[in-house]
């Protein structure tokens, strides 16, 4: 039997219970919404983000670099929606509901998939910049390279993670 969604409507009523069997939902596949394994990638996502932001926030020079600004700017968001997400999947596990509705796996979807391009594309940029810094211009004395490193390591491990909420969403969404 499929589990009703986060607000369960009526069940249709059965005039013939052997044509009109109600349709089972494929099954909970862990790392998708609303399972714990999908929590566990949801607070990894806010995690990572999170110290990156830190950690970015507490150099005194990150604003001189727009790249660094970019991925101060990304991470504020994935950490936000990472958060956000991560407090639906808490409620969907506490009372027991899936999140196969197809519009909440399509806004998953979205955000995952916008979220994830953004964070990538910050942590490319300043991993070029911390690059140019550092081997380029031999410049690592005067700025925090270690800090910006750090930040763009952590920016990557954020991405690693919201890959696979974003992959199964989508299979999710494109296997209906």
């Amino acid at each position: 039997m499929s589990h009703p969604s986060v607000h369960p409507l009526e069940d249709p009523p059965l005039t013939d219970a052997a044509n009109n069997a109600p349709r089972v939902r494929m099954k909970d596949i862990q790392g998708m919404p609303g399972t714990p394994a999908g929590l566990v990638l949801r607070l990894c996502q806010f995690g990572f983000a999170a110290v990156a932001l830190c950690v970015m926030t507490t150099t005194s020079d990150f604003p001189s670099v727009t790249a660094f600004r970019y991925l101060v700017a990304a991470l504020s968001l994935q950490s936000l929606w990472s958060f956000l997400l991560a407090i639906v999947d808490i409620y969907a596990l506490l009372v027991k509901r899936c999140l196969q509705n197809s519009r909440v796996v399509g806004l998953f979807t979205f955000g995952d998939g916008i979220t994830s391009t953004l964070t990538f594309a910050a942590a490319c940029a300043s991993a070029g910049i911390t690059v140019l810094i550092g081997n380029d211009f031999n410049n690592c004395a005067q700025n925090h390279c270690s800090r910006f490193e750090t930040a763009t390591a952590m920016a990557f491990m954020s991405w690693f993670a919201v890959s696979p909420s974003f992959l199964l969403n989508f299979w999710s969404l494109a296997s209906r």
